[in-house]
Order: structure tokens, then sequence, then C-alpha cells
């Protein structure tokens, strides 16, 4: 389980930055690969998403206008109450300790969250969201990465600092496919993210 002090340290900082990240406007490769994951989603006709580290939960939002029956989940109170203000179904809680049953959902939802997970509790983290997914459900998972990495963010202008944590793409490859079969990976180029790291985009599919 990831460090309870670790948590109490990142819900602090996203409830602090609730609302200007309220404020801020989805980056288009960001809507892209939102795009990308709702084709799989209507081509197998899914009518249920989980979306775990929801923030202000705007992708909540546009899965909801899609049709889909959404659940979004955030550790942050801050977040969960901006979710709930967009009529979003919300409850607080950390995607290592999921109150729901196995199988409850046919499609999972984690863009910029997991990179907050320690990597010796990676693995467990995604034993947890496997377990809460259908057969052969689908799971969304987006990170920055490229390089090996992880710890506090000195440079970081949230208080407290942010952990977190970086792979490079065929180490996290490697991880993954424990439990998921990969559907899906694109690497969106650093030019494009913006930043140091460029991202990792990865449909996979429940193994098992």
């Amino acid at each position: 389980m990831i460090d309870p002090n670790l948590k109490s340290a990142l819900k602090s900082s996203y409830d602090v930055k609730a609302q200007e990240r309220e404020s801020l406007t989805i980056e288009g490769w960001k809507e892209k690969e939102r795009d990308v994951f709702l084709s799989f989603l209507v081509n197998e006709d899914v009518k249920s998403l989980l979306e775990v580290g929801a923030g202000p939960g705007k992708d909540s939002l546009y899965f909801s206008s899609k049709g889909l029956l959404t659940m979004s989940v955030d550790l942050s109170p801050e977040m969960v109450e901006l979710c709930k203000s967009k009529g979003l179904n919300a409850r607080e809680m950390s995607f290592d300790h999921l109150d729901f049953s196995d199988s409850s959902y046919e499609s999972i939802w984690a863009m910029n969250c997991l990179l907050h997970v320690p990597k010796k509790d990676l693995e467990d983290t995604l034993l947890e969201i496997k377990r809460v997914l259908k057969p052969s459900g689908l799971f969304f998972m987006g990170v920055y990465g490229g390089e090996n990495s992880e710890g506090i963010w000195e440079d970081d202008f949230y208080e407290p600092k942010r952990f977190f944590s970086f792979y490079t793409d065929e180490d996290l490859k490697i991880i993954l496919e424990n439990h998921f079969k990969i559907e899906y990976f694109v690497v969106v180029p650093a030019e494009t993210v913006g930043g140091k790291y460029h991202f990792q985009s990865w449909v996979l599919r429940k193994k098992g």
C-alpha cells in the first residue's frame, strides 16, 4: 500500500490547486488520446467507465456526454467537489484501494495520476485496477516518461511538492504486460507535450 504520508501530501497539493486546474484548458494532444480510447469503447459497446485520479472531472464529463455511465474518484476532496458540481458521480478514494467489488467496470481511465505511485507499489496498484475491471475490460493509462527515476520533484510549483515516478517505454511495457494485453501504445513527443518528458499513452486489456 502506498505510504499514507505521501498520499496526504498529494491530497494537500491538489486541494490547493483545485480551482486553478479547473480553469485550465485541456491540451489538444490529450484530447486526441482521449478520442482514441473512446473509439475502443464505442467499437466494443462499453457502457461503464471509472476514472481514477479524476481531478476536476473534465474527462469524466466528456465520457459521460458520450453516453457512458461514469464514476470519478480522486484523493482530493476539493477535486471531488468539482466533479460533483458538474453533476458527476464522484467519491473521495485512492487508486491503490478502490472501494468497488470485483469486475465492477467495463473500462478505466487514468490520465497522469499513476505517475505518483512509487515504483515499489506500482504492481499492487495495477492489480487493484485489474481487480475492478470486468473480464477483457479496457484500461487507459497515460503518464509522462522516457527515463527511469523517482522522487520528490524539487522544482515543483505545488506545495507540498509532489512525488513522481518515471519509466522508460520498455521498462513500463514489461510491467504492464504482466497483467494486460497492450492494444495500443503511442509516444507523444516531449516537444508536443512541452516539457522534459514525453508522454506514454497505453490502451490495455485485462488478461486472465
